[in-house]
């Protein structure tokens, strides 16, 4: 499924429609240069999770944790030097525990994101205009069917 981005309130708003969808133990990767709206996009899904908390990005800490509808797991693995890194906080117990799991930066720890779950692109569109960007979601495995329903 493709979006086209107007703003970052529109960002915000797609991410906030995915986070009413999200049941508990789903895996969202985000993926995308630097300042495409990769946190705007996880301030909407925690939103949608009615998080009430300011969110910002985990940069130095690896992993933020929010309460909400369900708890919510933010992880920016830019700075994550290697996999094993990364395997030492304890990911593997983040991300399979009942909680929403959303990962910044993702494709750089590919090798430990389990196959179900869900891949969000996100392209800046210069020249469409600065706040533009196209954002591609995919989902792998049946358990992910209902993103049908994002529209």
């Amino acid at each position: 499924m493709e979006y086209v981005s107007k703003s970052v309130e529109d960002t915000m708003d797609l991410g906030k429609r995915l986070g009413n969808l999200l049941n508990a133990g789903d895996i969202i990767c985000l993926k995308g240069d630097l300042g495409t709206g990769k946190t705007y996009f996880t301030k909407g899904i925690a939103s949608g999770l009615k998080i009430n908390t300011t969110i910002t990005s985990p940069t130095f800490t690896i992993v933020n944790e929010y309460e909400g509808r369900l708890k919510l797991f933010h992880f920016d693995v830019y700075r994550v030097n290697d996999i094993d890194e990364i395997s030492s906080i304890g990911f593997d117990e983040y991300i399979f525990s009942s909680a929403v799991s959303v990962i910044e930066w993702a494709d750089y720890i590919k090798e430990l994101i389990p196959e179900e779950c869900i891949w969000v692109s996100i392209y800046k569109m210069p020249e469409k205009g600065l706040d533009f960007r196209k954002i591609i979601i995919k989902h792998h495995g049946n358990r992910y069917n209902y993103i049908k329903e994002l529209k």
